[in-house]
């Protein structure tokens, strides 16, 4: 393929980009709503290693006499199990007191960042099963590692929900507005009455210059 045909990808380095979320409930993992995304747990900033979140295939060997070659096909699906490790917070156990032992909830992974209409999302049902410090006398951060079993088939290459729009003022703001336009009038109406009295004073002094 000649350079000027070829196209370019934009690479990227997935630290600083891709996010990593927390979230107790999906009303439908498929399709996780902006609002979910939102106000789901961010776990990127804590994270100091990450392994496993992939679905993989047990192939089934279907070997014959015809040929001397060991074909397969497709098996079933699975996710082996997955884990993160996370720096220790040494005054706060906020991302502890989400992930105890036997914790049920849901790993969502934005490879791409959270780039609206990208199809980007992987969503892991998970329990937690094991949450433990790690301990070192080496020249290190403390850390403790979360092992997760992934309990239902994964969703993987989701879109990533459009931003929602801002509001349109509602119809009592509305009002609110006209009865201020209301009061406007009434400033105005005083005002009026104000220099015509002023008017009639210049009057009244230019009779008695006369």
């Amino acid at each position: 393929m000649s350079t000027s045909t070829k196209k370019t990808q934009t690479r990227f380095l997935r630290r600083g980009i891709s996010k990593i979320l927390w979230s107790k409930d999906l009303n439908d993992p498929k399709y996780p709503s902006r609002r979910e995304i939102t106000n789901a747990f961010g776990l990127t900033d804590a994270v100091s290693d990450i392994e496993g979140w992939a679905l993989e295939n047990d192939p089934i060997e279907t070997p014959d006499m015809g040929s001397t070659f060991n074909s397969s096909i497709p098996g079933n699906d699975k996710a082996e199990n997955s884990s993160l490790t996370f720096y220790e917070d040494r005054f706060s156990d906020a991302i502890e007191q989400r992930l105890p032992k036997g914790a049920k909830g849901y790993v969502v992974l934005l490879r791409k960042g959270d780039l609206p209409g990208s199809r980007s999302v992987d969503v892991f049902p998970v329990q937690v099963a094991t949450r433990a410090a790690t301990y070192s006398t080496g020249n290190e951060a403390a850390k403790f590692k979360v092992d997760f079993t992934i309990t239902d088939e994964p969703s993987l290459d989701r879109p990533v929900p459009q931003a929602q729009p801002s509001p349109l003022p509602d119809q009592d703001c509305d009002e609110d507005h006209d009865h201020g336009h209301d009061g406007d009038h009434v400033d105005v109406t005083v005002v009026s009455t104000t220099e015509t009295k002023t008017e009639a004073t210049v009057r009244e002094h230019d009779a008695d210059e006369g």
